[in-house]
């Protein structure tokens, strides 16, 4: 394993692995979008420790607390609801764009990857999305505008005008199982890769920080990109440390 922290040295390594590469797969967590003014879930003084989520299964089984996670989600969005995807999702935009960057995997639920023109087909988001919602009883897409509307003006957690259903962000809560298919999808692509770039991750949330092990494991090189260390730095080929949106700001013109 290799320890890059020089950002002219990282920018050369990273280049080089992408142009040797024809199936790369990243793999991003809270660091790629910290830079657009979205908060570090686990962070000092973190939005999320004053507004943490609400547990799926009070969530389901208690009014109250469901009218209270839409109002702590309501107030997370007037802290970054309105961001702009930062230099790290303008790169890998323009890698998917030219074939090299066949997807990305993403634990986060800021939907900037989209935001930054990637197709929903190239993206696997493991953990949700938070810029609509769904009824959980029959799938029906909600958006969030009228639902927030309607919040303000009455306060009630919304219902599915369809079938009558509870709607909740299409978020993954604690304690609700990650989607299947975005699962095997994920399993896919990092079975797959032969370049798997683990962006901005912790890398302590499982099952999702087992992919750029179970990609490594199936003959690519795994390249961590993080500013601080993580679990998996002993098993990756380079470790790029530093700040991501200037490691990548040649990718992103």
């Amino acid at each position: 394993m290799e320890i890059v922290s020089r950002i002219d040295a990282a920018r050369i390594a990273l280049d080089a692995l992408i142009e040797r590469s024809t199936r790369i797969v990243a793999f991003t967590g809270a660091g790629i979008s910290t830079e657009c003014g979205v908060p570090d879930f686990r962070s000092k003084n973190s939005p999320w420790q004053r507004l943490k989520p609400i547990d799926f299964d009070i969530f389901i089984s208690d009014v109250l607390q469901r009218e209270e996670a839409w109002r702590r989600k309501f107030a997370l969005d007037d802290i970054y609801g309105h961001v702009q995807p930062g230099r790290g999702h303008w790169a890998l935009a323009n890698l998917v764009a030219s074939n090299k960057v066949v997807g990305i995997i993403t634990q986060n639920i800021d939907n900037l990857h989209q935001a930054s023109g990637v197709a929903a087909e190239h993206i696997v988001e493991l953990h949700g999305n938070g810029a609509y919602a769904t009824c959980l009883d029959c799938g029906k897409r909600h958006e969030l505008g009228p639902i927030r509307r309607d919040f303000m003006a009455t306060g009630a957690a919304p219902i599915c005008g369809d079938c009558g259903g509870i709607v909740k962000t299409a978020t993954i809560s604690f304690g609700q199982s990650l989607p299947e298919a975005a699962i095997q999808r994920a399993y896919e692509m990092a079975t797959g890769c032969d370049l798997f770039l683990a962006i901005g991750s912790s890398l302590v949330v499982y099952p999702a920080a087992a992919f750029p092990t179970i990609a490594r494991q199936h003959g690519a090189r795994l390249v961590i990109v993080n500013d601080e260390k993580t679990p998996l730095d002993d098993v990756a080929d380079i470790v790029l440390r530093g700040d991501i949106g200037d490691i990548f700001e040649p990718f992103a013109a």
